[in-house]
């Protein structure tokens, strides 16, 4: 997938949607050389050593962004909800407001610590 494909998702999303999910995509990047961009299923998808760890998406109820942590049963923080889920939780973010930073990296961190330790077997 080209980079103007990966960019569309971003640039057709209003604000303040647009800028919060370019800057989580930003943050998303910068935690290891290792992560690249795809898309599945529609939604922007990062992977970590062709691994799929995370995705970026909107609800559909409030429009709200988030993140959502694909072995996220293995993550336990307050601030992830499970919902109907067994294996993935997400994290809202609130996009008129500061993003939660070192949150979201200790969010990410921890998820890639479970590829890197190989808690989560990559292929």
């Amino acid at each position: 997938m080209s980079q103007e494909q990966l960019d569309q998702y971003y640039l057709n999303k209003a604000e303040p949607n647009k800028s919060c999910l370019l800057a989580l995509r930003h943050i998303i990047l910068a935690q290891d050389e290792n992560i690249t961009e795809t898309r599945k299923w529609g939604m922007p998808c990062f992977c970590y050593k062709k691994k799929m760890f995370c995705y970026l998406w909107t609800d559909k109820k409030t429009n709200e962004p988030y993140i959502l942590m694909v072995e996220g049963k293995h993550l336990d923080h307050p601030g992830l909800e499970e919902g109907q889920r067994s294996r993935m939780k997400i994290f809202r973010v609130k996009p008129n407001r500061d993003l939660p930073l070192e949150t979201i990296k200790t969010l990410l961190n921890t998820a890639l610590d479970l590829y890197r330790s190989g808690t989560i077997p990559i292929k």
